[in-house]
């Protein structure tokens, strides 16, 4: 196996403000049992926003594991104040449930397309890691439209059909393709009706991005703009050096956000990336404190008509946060016009 560089220190792209009053959500915000609150997808929807939660409850420092995850709901007037809904809004039930095959679902993702909210999200089963995809109008009745094989997650749906189709961004984890080891790329599929997907395609590898080192994946459903779909994607780096790093004994990666830009009407095609990353860890909330310290992973991006873009993290695999950024600089940062 190859020995790959270490990264050394990273920064976040200046072009980046992260909310004051971060954190936004908390384990303290739900009125039922919670550890951690973060990868979430938000999406804005009937005129509010709506953020879906990976909430993963127990006591972990003394039982060194979880006692479970589940999605949790909450909405919001402004995007940054939330009214958390009284009970978790999604669990897998009935079938390969039933049976123990599924574990649990988690890392929700949320895109509106002609009027109707879909969400994917991984699961856990006994068979390796698989993504769904899933409709609501009300989030409290879901339609499951399908589940990958294994194993593939890290699924985000473009907001809008394509040359007549729906457009996924995913990340296999082709471990024998990539000599055993945990090394990861960015692929496109496609599908007619959200059920059955195909004419998958690489799109962006670990070797084309300089501050990854192990693997890369997509982050947050992509945005239109006048220059291309505005994508992120998130970068991991490994550093054997690391040791105890959060909750666990041993915590070495280090998870970083990119952006890029891709062709409006072939999203195959990179029109341009930034080569260096737009957020890296840095806050307090994101270096320390936290279940995995070092961790930035943007699960929701809001256009506003005002041209501010709202970036939802998780920090720390613990918390939510809120950063943004002037969706003009965005773009200008991947087409090398801004520094």
């Amino acid at each position: 196996m190859r020995n790959e560089p270490i990264i050394g220190p990273l920064t976040s792209s200046p072009v980046i403000h992260r909310y004051a009053s971060n954190p936004i959500l908390t384990a303290a915000d739900l009125p039922y049992p919670s550890t951690l609150v973060f990868n979430a997808g938000v999406t804005k929807y009937q005129g509010k926003y709506v953020i879906v939660f990976r909430n993963d409850y127990g006591d972990y420092a003394n039982n060194h594991y979880f006692d479970g995850t589940n999605l949790g709901l909450a909405f919001s007037n402004d995007g940054i104040h939330w009214d958390v809904q009284p009970q978790p809004c999604f669990a897998l039930s009935g079938g390969e449930r039933a049976t123990g095959t599924i574990t649990r679902a988690y890392d929700p993702r949320l895109t509106v397309i002609e009027g109707r909210c879909y969400m994917t999200f991984a699961v856990d089963t006994l068979h390796g890691v698989r993504g769904g995809v899933a409709v609501t109008e009300d989030f409290e009745h879901w339609e499951i439209l399908s589940i990958s094989v294994p194993e593939n997650r890290n699924m985000v749906l473009f907001p809008e059909r394509i040359g007549g189709k729906y457009v996924r961004l995913e990340r296999p984890m082709p471990v024998y393709g990539r000599g055993g080891r945990e090394r990861f790329d960015i692929w496109l599929s496609d599908s007619p009706d959200l059920a059955y997907w195909g004419n998958s395609a690489f799109i962006l590898g670990v070797e084309d991005v300089p501050y990854a080192n192990l693997k890369i994946g997509p982050a947050a459903p992509p945005v239109k703009t006048a220059e291309g779909w505005l994508t992120t994607f998130h970068a991991v780096d490994l550093d054997p050096a690391r040791g105890k790093n959060g909750w666990e004994e041993r915590w070495q990666k280090r998870y970083t956000t990119g952006v890029m830009l891709l062709n409006l009407d072939n999203p195959h095609q990179i029109v341009g990336i930034y080569p260096f990353p737009l957020m890296a860890p840095e806050a307090p909330y994101e270096i320390g404190g936290g279940f995995r310290n070092g961790v930035i992973f943007p699960g929701g991006m809001i256009l506003e008509e005002t041209g501010e873009v709202k970036f939802y993290y998780g920090a720390a695999d613990t918390v939510t946060c809120l950063a943004t950024a002037d969706v003009e600089e965005l773009v200008g940062l991947c087409n090398g016009k801004v520094g």
